[in-house]
């Protein structure tokens, strides 16, 4: 076999094939095998005839066609290997000749990596915010302690904000029921945000057994983007009392004895939480920063096939509505335009993040362990809410599973980064981040995977998703 590649520009390539047809026996051979399982020939048992008969009764077309579709995907895998060439998505094939008996040639056009020149980490330089916990901080956080604790208590009054209550809905679209939108006995916390835009201001004021209607755009479902009307009867109203915050109560929620002792360790969970904010906000920035600093081509189809992903995600609970979601868009002051607009912009960043980071991970050698790889699982699979082993069939049968690894590897590429640069807070102090990152690739890897991984995820939301729909093989 012999293969050229040619560049058509910074980032796609045609890759020119050609195979002498010795060298395609094995795929006559395994098309022979198929064809006759196919094809009934009086005389012989099924997969038997001979490969003389098999041509007399159908042709030679159709064992062609069985051959060259097998052999051009695994003579350009051939050719990629050979010629080494960092290929994104997958190849336009295109056969330019095929003399039987002697030759088949094609060409794959197909994306590329594009060379990345990259800056001097050491020169990269961030501000983050000062770690400073207030008061009002630490008594909000020991208020949602308190709320652990609180018992609720029926009322004889109108709904109020905050109140839990039980509630039966139902919903119309014009005059139809809307049978998903129907429940009874939910229970509801007023101001949490956790249904129907609408329903909180129809229920304030409400009493117990009184109903009241409103309208509101449904977001999902046969009705999605479509005005519902809506009645909601009020069954019950209870309020949340809680605890006095004292020592009795320290004594219940926690280890410590006093009230103050436990109000010290709520402002110290507090710095801890938002030292690890600086960490995410010091990785954010210098990905900002590598982003604007650094030029990378961007592969058309690797961005069309991202693109066409977030599109395809966006209307999948809308029945893949358009007009749908175009009244969603509207409900929120958008247009399908701006939607547009703002999923090509962010399958863009995206990309380039993805092609950035993995020219970081080149450069710096980064691998990864399966230690490292079995932490992201574990992550992933929680975050789900399903078991690791569930989380892993499903990745193996979506073919997922270097999706996983390549992500775990960026992560830990912008980690090496962040490591290297110079992070100080407002107040001009330089800030130490070695406690969240490790000291290093070489004497700490495995610590680093789950937190660098999420560094990718904080930073740019699905580069996974790039790898989905067209990495690199």
């Amino acid at each position: 076999m012999k293969s050229t590649v040619e560049q058509l520009g910074p980032t796609r390539v045609k890759i020119n094939v050609e195979v002498p047809f010795d060298e395609l026996k094995p795929n006559f051979d395994r098309a022979y095998r198929k064809i006759a399982q196919q094809v009934r020939i009086p005389g012989f048992r099924p997969g038997k005839a001979p490969a003389r008969v098999l041509e007399s009764r159908i042709g030679r077309a159709p064992v062609l066609d069985e051959v060259v579709n097998e052999a051009i995907p695994a003579k350009y895998m051939e050719a990629v290997r050979a010629g080494e060439v960092r290929t994104l998505g997958q190849p336009d094939f295109e056969v330019t000749k095929l003399e039987d008996r002697e030759v088949l040639e094609f060409t794959a056009e197909v994306d590329i990596r594009p060379e990345i020149t990259l800056p001097e980490f050491d020169g990269l330089t961030v501000s983050v915010d000062d770690v400073e916990v207030t008061d009002e901080e630490v008594a909000a956080e020991l208020d949602q302690l308190r709320a652990r604790f609180g018992t609720l208590t029926g009322v004889e009054r109108p709904a109020e904000n905050g109140d839990f209550v039980s509630i039966d809905l139902s919903a119309t679209v014009d005059g139809e029921e809307v049978e998903e939108a129907s429940t009874s006995g939910l229970s509801y916390e007023i101001g949490s945000g956790q249904l129907v835009d609408g329903i909180d201001d129809a229920i304030i004021g409400a009493s117990e057994g009184e109903t009241k209607t409103f309208t509101t755009q449904l977001v999902a479902g046969q009705y999605a983007g479509r005005d519902a009307e809506v009645s909601v009867t009020l069954q019950s109203v209870k309020q949340r009392e809680l605890p006095e915050a004292d020592d009795e109560f320290a004594q219940l929620a926690s280890e410590f004895d006093t009230i103050d002792e436990l109000k010290a360790d709520l402002r110290e969970r507090l710095a801890r939480m938002k030292k690890v904010q600086q960490g995410v906000q010091a990785r954010d920035k210098i990905l900002e920063e590598l982003l604007e600093q650094v030029e990378i081509p961007l592969p058309e189809k690797v961005v069309e096939a991202e693109v066409e992903s977030r599109k395809h995600d966006a209307v999948h609970d809308l029945d893949h509505s358009e007009e749908a979601l175009a009244k969603v868009l509207e409900s929120q002051g958008k247009t399908l335009e701006d939607f547009n607009t703002e999923v090509q912009t962010e399958s863009e960043k995206a990309v380039r993040t993805q092609l950035l980071l993995d020219t970081i991970a080149d450069n710096e050698q980064t691998s990864v362990n399966d230690a490292e790889l079995t932490e992201r699982i574990i992550y992933q699979a929680q975050r789900f809410g399903v078991s690791p082993d569930e989380y892993v069939q499903r990745a193996q049968q979506s073919g997922q599973l270097s999706a996983i690894y390549a992500d775990v590897r960026r992560g830990k590429a912008l980690a090496s980064v962040v490591r290297k640069a110079k992070v100080t807070d407002a107040s001009g102090a330089e800030i130490d981040l070695e406690e969240l990152f490790g000291p290093g690739e070489d004497e700490a890897p495995a610590a680093e995977a789950g937190e660098a991984g999420e560094a990718t995820e904080a930073a740019e939301t699905e580069v996974t998703e790039v790898a989905e729909s067209g990495a690199e093989k």
